[in-house]
Formats: structure tokens, C-alpha cells, sequence
């Protein structure tokens, strides 16, 4: 615990290139890159699934495919592939970038084609009965109703990226994941400790980041009916 304290009361780690600021910038550098290209990826193609109910199964078993990789094995194999094609810091850089967008599709995806499947059918009938085209019914209906589990899908994905983040230090990156790597290079536990504090705060910083976007975008009867399926013993859909 002392020397936790001392890591962080110590003014050198605050300044500089391996400060502490810069550190955590460049750990939210590779983590919303990587969540970026995630969404391009996956919400798009969860919407596709979710509206036309086609392929959902191969979607199912990529996804969950995707979860059971072994992230640090992965990162290294993808190191040594694109190793022969990059003569810069990319060959570090972009598969880190690729390992975390492989890790967090599976959430977005999941929540986004689950979250339009799971709009309210009278709704959907409704809507198609006024005349609603299949573009206007995802967009009008499908699309809100969908909100509570493509954020939390997102959520849930951006802080897996930031808690695997730290990996990156393996392949000389910058990021928190140094302060782990290096104390324990040198035996400094105080640094480690401090790496790890530092990768829960942001996560948590995060965390409440996308519940107030939540509280945002999301209209109050969606959040009071999301709560009231959350009773004792319901199963929620995977997100």
C-alpha cells in the first residue's frame, strides 16, 4: 500500500512521456479506436440480423467464437504475421488494435441484433399496420426500443477493450499496461499496483460515462420497462 501511495505522490510520474497523463491517452487512444472500428462493424451488421432474422445462427456461433479467443496468444501470432509487412510502429500498433475490435464485437453485436429482435411486437404490428415501410419500422420503432441493449452492449465491450488494453505493453506499446509490465520487470510492486488502480478507474470513469448516455438517449418508458423485467429469476438477454 506504501508504495502505491508514493507511485502516485511522486511529481516525476506525472509529466513526461511516461507520465501518468499520457499513459492513460494513450490507453483511451487504442481503446476508442478499436471500439470505433468495432461499431462500424457490428452494428451494422446486428441491425442486418436482428430485422431480417437471416443468419443469426452463423452470427451466434462467429460471436461467441470470437469470446473464446485467447487474447494475449492471439496478439502474439498477429505480431508475428505482421511482422514481414510493416516497417513501422504499425507492426505493434495495428494488431494490438486488431485483437481488442476481434474482442469487442461479439457485445455490440449480440446486444444490437437481440435488442431488435426484442422491440415490443404490438409496436412493430402497429407501425406496419399504419402503413410503415420495413426501413421506416427499424428506424421509428425497431431502432429506439433497441437503444437499452445496444448501449449496454457497448458498454459492456468498451470495458473489456479498456481492461485489455493493457495487454499492448507486451509489444512495447505505450498505455497503463507499462506500469504492470515494467514493476514487474523490476520488481515494483507499488507500480504495478498502480497500473492496475489506474486501468479501474478508467473503467469506471467509463462505466458512468455510458450510463449518463444511457439516461441521455434513451426515453424514461424504455428505462422503467427494461426495470421491471429485471425481477428475481428472469434470465436478460445476453448483451
Amino acid at each position: 500500500m506504501s508504495g502505491l501511495v508514493e507511485f502516485f505522490a511522486d511529481p516525476a510520474n506525472w509529466s513526461g512521456s511516461t507520465g501518468i497523463p499520457m499513459r492513460v491517452w494513450y490507453h483511451l487512444m487504442y481503446s476508442l479506436i478499436a471500439l470505433g472500428i468495432a461499431l462500424v462493424i457490428a452494428v451494422p451488421l446486428g441491425i442486418y440480423v436482428g430485422h431480417t432474422g437471416r443468419g443469426e445462427a452463423s452470427v451466434a456461433g462467429i460471436a461467441n467464437s470470437l469470446r473464446a479467443l485467447p487474447t494475449l496468444g492471439l496478439l502474439i501470432v498477429v505480431v508475428m504475421l505482421a511482422a514481414p509487412l510493416f516497417s513501422s510502429s504499425l507492426v505493434f500498433t495495428a494488431p494490438a488494435i486488431l485483437v481488442l475490435v476481434l474482442l469487442a464485437v461479439p457485445p455490440i453485436l449480440t446486444g444490437t441484433y437481440t435488442g431488435i429482435q426484442s422491440a415490443d411486437r404490438s409496436a412493430v404490428d402497429a407501425a406496419r399496420g399504419m402503413g410503415y415501410k420495413p426501413s421506416q419500422v427499424l428506424l421509428h420503432v425497431q431502432l429506439p426500443c433497441a437503444l437499452p441493449l445496444i448501449i449496454s452492449g457497448i458498454r459492456g465491450a468498451m470495458l473489456q477493450i479498456v481492461s485489455t488494453a493493457t495487454v499492448a505493453a507486451y509489444v512495447s506499446l505505450n498505455g497503463l499496461g507499462r506500469y504492470i509490465i515494467d514493476g514487474r520487470a523490476n520488481s515494483d510492486f507499488g507500480q504495478m499496483a498502480a497500473g492496475a488502480a489506474l486501468v479501474a478507474l478508467v473503467a469506471l470513469a467509463l462505466e458512468l460515462a455510458f450510463l449518463l448516455i444511457g439516461r441521455l438517449v434513451v426515453s424514461p418508458g424504455l428505462r422503467r420497462s427494461v426495470r421491471r423485467t429485471r425481477m428475481p429469476g428472469a434470465v436478460e438477454p445476453a448483451a
